[in-house]
């Protein structure tokens, strides 16, 4: 098969998105259309995930990756249909890539011919919802990725990849997250990769159930009991 076109969706300048982006550039996966998400909640969602991964090395922003590529780049207030449709009702696309975003639902949804997909840096099921290394660490879950198809629910779409993420002794939280934002970014890559070979029939499958709930944000003290297991190296699936 071509490869697919497509839009890519993400909050402004956040890492995820930023580094995703890479991924899929370094195989020539172009998208037709970027649109950020300009909003004050994408500030501190980037601010906060910048937190979480201090430390780490940052993918170059959107506009430097982007220079010299035929792509549009526009920004909105929102990512919701009202929004963002104008910009796609012209475009023949086969799937939308989300790198970072808020849930979306809605006309989003149903537009490309070929789904929308997004990567979770959390296993699925397992691991639904906000905060993904933390919960896991503090529920004893094995740490890792997915990318999965977006529907109505927070992170329930049938998956394409998943993978776990080898967790050494002596990694901290902010290792932990970095990991699974770069895991998220070339599980996106390969799952383009089996589309342009035809595979998706193949490994597409449902998620079933999980026995956790949808996580929130993980607050202080389940980060300190996060930060206190990986100091005493008590987590349960350390790879070494």
């Amino acid at each position: 098969m071509a490869k697919p076109s497509f839009a890519f969706l993400l909050l402004k300048e956040h890492p995820y998105g930023r580094e995703m982006l890479k991924q899929l550039l370094s195989e020539d996966f172009v998208p037709e259309i970027i649109i950020s998400e300009n909003s004050e909640i994408a500030d501190e969602e980037r601010d906060k995930f910048l937190i979480r991964i201090e430390g780490n090395p940052i993918a170059a922003t959107v506009e430097e990756q982007i220079s010299g590529l035929d792509i549009t780049h526009v920004e909105v207030a929102i990512h919701n249909s009202e929004q963002v449709m104008p910009y796609l009702n012209d475009l023949d696309l086969d799937l939308i890539i989300f790198g970072g975003t808020r849930i979306i639902r809605g006309e989003i949804l149903d537009y490309p011919k070929d789904g929308v997909i997004n990567s979770h840096p959390g296993l699925l099921p397992e691991c639904r919802g906000s905060a993904s290394p933390a919960w896991s660490v503090y529920h004893d879950i094995p740490i890792g990725s997915s990318t999965h198809f977006c529907d109505n629910g927070i992170d329930t779409g049938e998956l394409l990849m998943r993978r776990e993420v080898l967790v050494k002794r002596g990694m901290t939280y902010e290792d932990l997250c970095y990991e699974t934002l770069v895991l998220a970014g070339v599980l996106m890559k390969e799952a383009l990769l089996h589309y342009v070979a035809g595979e998706w029939a193949s490994i597409r499958r449902p998620q079933g159930q999980s026995e956790h709930p949808t996580f929130r944000n993980a607050p202080d003290e389940v980060l300190a009991v996060v930060e206190q297991k990986l100091s005493e190296q008590t987590y349960s699936h350390y790879a070494d």
